[in-house]
């Protein structure tokens, strides 16, 4: 049976139906518990299932993910909230110096199935430590699984397979998308694997790889292209950014010869230059362009007065798409 939810609604879901159904799964974080969290992903859990699995923290990044990794050594599940990706930064050296070695650190023998969830991105008129998007410092981090769910269906099987990972994940959700839209969700628990892109759309003309509060951006540039000029747009939902779906993107690039990369992240260094050099490798000799990338620009996410400014517009990746094509 299947229901419209919105995906805060589907994440909540994910995390309740785990609790019930593993003792071991627990959350910690600023807010979460009597509040039920900024967004209110965790609404009514500390009623269901008390204080001692809902946590209210103190405002200390540090100590709640290094609490949180002690928990999943010790035989617990934790779901960590940082209430944005910014805030982050003072948890930064548990999770790239602990939690992503502890399993190479000990040959093995210690896993930490660990999920750290955070709201990421901009769109939201938020200050600009509220607004980043910094996803390529856990990208390029080993150990660490990294996963952008852009819908409600995905967020909610993406978040329930994340949980029943032996290893740590990064979970970031799309704040701009939070309540945007409601798409059909299964009531049942179920699965969507990571490390697995999606195709949204199958096109011929150009490949464009988006995942986020982006793909919705990009599906819009490419009707709109398909429209004007004709031009048939495969579009791509990354979903997993570590590990990537190698295969599919290169299937892609193999079928169209043309691709662009849409990310609000800042250009230089960002995950769309580790895909390109993904098909500079793979699929070179399939090329017909260079392949575009429209990003956001290598500047701190400015102030709400001038934020559509800096994020990738459909105008904008209509611009790349045009650019691409007719090179």
């Amino acid at each position: 049976m299947s229901r419209q939810l919105t995906i805060i609604q589907a994440i909540k879901e994910a995390l309740d139906q785990k609790m019930a159904e593993d003792q071991r799964v627990m959350l910690l974080g600023e807010d979460i518990g009597v509040n039920g969290g900024v967004f209110r992903a965790t609404e009514g859990l500390l009623e269901k299932y008390g204080s001692a699995r809902v946590v209210d923290t103190p405002l200390a990044e540090s100590g709640i993910v290094g609490s949180a990794i002690g928990l999943a050594l010790n035989g617990m599940i934790p779901v960590v909230e940082i209430q944005f990706l910014a805030f982050i930064y003072p948890g930064f050296e548990q999770i790239v110096s602990h939690a992503a070695r502890m399993r190479f650190r000990t040959r093995g023998q210690f896993h930490v199935p660990l999920v750290i969830r955070t709201p990421y991105g901009a769109g939201i008129r938020g200050p600009e430590l509220h607004s980043e998007s910094v996803e390529s410092f856990f990208v390029h981090t080993p150990g660490l699984k990294v996963v952008v769910p852009s819908n409600p269906y995905d967020a909610k099987g993406m978040l329930i397979s994340a949980i029943e990972d032996p290893d740590p994940v990064i979970f970031l959700e799309p704040t701009r998308t939070y309540r945007a839209f409601k798409e059909e969700v299964p009531e049942e628990m179920y699965r969507v694997p990571l490390g697995k892109a999606r195709v949204i759309q199958e096109g011929n003309d150009l490949s464009i790889f988006a995942w986020g509060a982006m793909l919705r951006v990009a599906m819009n540039a490419a009707k709109q292209i398909e429209q004007e000029k004709g031009w048939s747009c495969e579009v791509i939902d990354l979903r997993s950014l570590y590990p990537l779906d190698r295969d599919t993107i290169i299937q892609s690039v193999q079928k169209t010869g043309r691709a662009c990369v849409v990310h609000e992240a800042h250009k230089t260094m960002g995950v769309g230059a580790e895909i390109i050099s993904l098909i500079n490798d793979e699929a070179l000799m399939y090329l017909k362009a260079p392949v575009k990338r429209i990003t956001g620009f290598d500047v701190p996410v400015p102030q709400f007065t001038i934020e559509d400014s800096y994020l990738p517009t459909e105008q904008r990746i209509k611009e790349g798409i045009v650019e691409t094509i007719l090179f």
